[in-house]
């Protein structure tokens, strides 16, 4: 981080008592979980969901890379210039070591206990706790070690498939990604490296269909993000030419995953997988009254969901019961492909969200708003260090989240 944050910062905005007189109840629009290209998105830059928020009359938008939070600075900066609040989160993949034991999945559906973990509303600006300022280079470097050797294996099945064909991790680190390298990144890497080798759509073909050993593609070279997404598929995970273990060691314990984020300043979240097209559900999170005591006893009080992946009839059923339990409630869009899509949330096949939970989004995401107010000011918000979360005073947060996000709105 370059410390170039641009003021005012949350520290600065009025003491609370000021800071109710620019309340507004009007229920914003609300993305609480976007990917960027600090982590790997559609988005072309960090700019470009800022500009689809104003387009989309979108105001609140939340950062949720993986191991890092390297785009906090210019995520604040572009919130202030576009008007848009941003929320501060961060994301991880975990592990349950009891369920994966027990061949239990989580909401990764093809790995028992494997838990995809978010924090909310991280201190901001940001300190690393004490003892813990390497926590998130070493999982960058341990994860990039991994993408490092799928980049070799890649090479290899280059020279036995399309011998001078060649892509190079440094390259990929240099000019397609921010720090932390992601197979994404690679697949993106191959599709550049064949259209560089050849323009001519067929012949782009014949290479593909040599890489995938003797299989065409079912994307068209113009179909960038489809083809992307086949070239993973194919080569890079499981059973794939230049598949590569993922190394265990990034995978830390959901209960490690929680505390670092209690120390830096977050509100732990789980995010709920829920129904797929085909309505199931895995095993740690049905019934949704067995997924919530589960979690309280894990000191988790806020879920997210991706709503585009669900049923919005289940999702309605989902949430709602957690809301009503005291959870806070948050939903996003992801963009952690390659396949550009709206920022407004909405449900499978493009359902819009119902204004209930339109509502439930708003006013949990106006409780992180508040969080993290308070917590820049050196002061006790939602969550605090030891884990306790005040979901008896969440009515307060909420009011309080309504005031700072409808301050920041009206700096000019």
């Amino acid at each position: 981080m370059n410390h170039n944050i641009p003021t005012p910062t949350f520290i600065d905005f009025p003491a609370p008592e000021e800071l109710m007189a620019y309340r507004n109840d009007k229920v914003l629009n609300v993305n609480a979980h976007i990917h960027t290209p600090f982590s790997f998105s559609a988005f072309s830059s960090l700019e470009q969901p800022f500009r689809m928020a104003v387009e989309e009359n979108v105001k609140v938008l939340g950062i949720n890379d993986f191991n890092t939070m390297n785009g906090y600075e210019d995520f604040y900066r572009l919130g202030l210039e576009h008007h848009v609040f941003p929320l501060f989160n961060i994301e991880f993949i975990g592990l349950l070591e009891e369920e994966q034991q027990n061949g239990i999945r989580v909401n990764d559906p093809d790995n028992p206990g494997r838990t995809y973990f978010s924090g909310k509303g991280l201190r901001f600006p940001y300190i690393p706790p004490c003892g813990k300022e390497n926590f998130l280079d070493d999982l960058v470097a341990r994860s990039n070690e991994q993408v490092r050797r799928m980049v070799e294996k890649v090479n290899q099945h280059f020279e036995k498939t399309v011998p001078g064909l060649q892509i190079s991790f440094e390259d990929i680190k240099s000019n397609l990604a921010r720090g932390l390298v992601r197979e994404r990144h690679v697949a993106k890497a191959i599709r550049l490296a064949v259209n560089r080798n050849d323009d001519d759509p067929e012949k782009q073909r014949d290479i593909y269909t040599r890489l995938f050993e003797g299989q065409s593609p079912v994307a068209r070279p113009d179909e960038t993000a489809r083809l992307e997404n086949e070239i993973r598929s194919r080569l890079l995970k499981r059973g794939g030419p230049a598949f590569i273990p993922e190394d265990p060691d990034v995978f830390l314990p959901v209960s490690t995953v929680r505390r670092f984020i209690l120390e830096s300043g977050g509100i732990p979240c789980y995010p709920v997988l829920l129904d797929n097209p085909n309505e199931e559900i895995t095993d740690f999170e049905f019934p949704r009254e067995k997924l919530a005591v589960k979690l309280e006893m894990m000191g988790i009080h806020a879920v997210e969901f991706i709503p585009g992946r669900n049923q919005c009839s289940q999702l309605a059923e989902y949430a709602e019961y957690f809301f009503n339990r005291g959870f806070l409630v948050l939903f996003g869009t992801e963009h952690n492909t390659p396949v550009m899509m709206p920022l407004t949330v909405s449900c499978r096949n493009g359902v819009p969200l119902p204004e209930s939970l339109r509502e439930i989004s708003w006013r949990s995401s106006c409780v992180v708003a508040a969080h993290q107010y308070l917590t820049a000011r050196g002061e006790e918000g939602y969550c605090s260090c030891d884990g306790t979360c005040h979901t008896a005073k969440r009515d307060y947060f909420i009011q309080l989240g309504k005031a700072v996000m409808g301050y920041f709105l009206t700096i000019r």
